[in-house]
């Protein structure tokens, strides 16, 4: 390699370093490479280096937001039991998993059934496909968001608790039904659900159904 070659090596890295376009940088020599030996088109050449970067952010991507879903590990829809749950569609389930329409809608999810029915498995299985298709997900037990909310309410940061929750597409509640009917509890759980409603989509998992939600909300919250 002649000295213009080396300068022009050394420029090529830190320009693609300011453009952050690492794959790029990883891979343009093997690519370059081979383009040479088989006679690439330029074109071919750039958009096979794009494409790899571009899956290598989207592999970032899915990373990122996986860590901060906070999903149930091992938890897909491929080793979920549809058979095991007749009534469950997996036809319907695969639909809901792309997200595109509902959650475009802020539309709101809700598992049902007893407990160690696959609610949770299901719900976090769900979550992932979600992840896997774009969007941003959040899986939290419900106990834990809203101790954090309370917390945040007696800090007179409950608003803003609620607004920094808007950056996932679906928030999913795990196990609605461990609430009481204690004032500070539902109020806050109340004040979320009221904040996304028909604006960011909801998942909730709990074993009553919804017309036993009355054991959760107090009356006067929900009438």
């Amino acid at each position: 390699m002649n000295t213009n070659s080396v300068i022009d090596t050394a420029r090529l890295s830190l320009l693609l370093n300011e453009l952050r376009l690492p794959a790029i940088k990883l891979l343009w020599p093997q690519f370059a490479e081979q383009a040479d030996k088989e006679g690439w088109p330029a074109a071919r050449f750039l958009t096979a280096i794009a494409e790899h970067e571009l899956a290598e952010r989207d592999r970032r991507r899915i990373e990122r937001h996986l860590a901060e879903a906070r999903l149930l590990p091992g938890k897909t829809l491929d080793t979920f039991a549809f058979e095991a749950v007749p009534m469950i569609s997996r036809a319907q389930i695969t639909a809901i998993a792309a997200g595109d329409a509902w959650l475009e809608k802020g539309a709101n999810l809700l598992l049902f059934g007893p407990p160690g029915g696959g609610k949770s498995h299901l719900a976090s299985a769900i979550g992932l496909a979600l992840i896997e298709n774009g969007w941003k997900v959040l899986f939290t037990r419900t106990t834990d968001l809203v101790q954090k909310l309370q917390v945040a309410r007696r800090e007179l940061d409950l608003e803003a608790a609620i607004n920094r929750l808007d950056r996932f597409h679906l928030l999913i509640l795990d196990d609605l039904a461990y609430v009481t009917k204690d004032q500070a509890e539902t109020s806050v759980l109340f004040e979320l659900i009221s904040a996304r409603y028909e604006r960011r989509s909801m998942l909730v998992t709990a074993n009553q159904p919804f017309g036993e939600w009355g054991k959760v909300f107090p009356e006067p919250m929900t009438s």
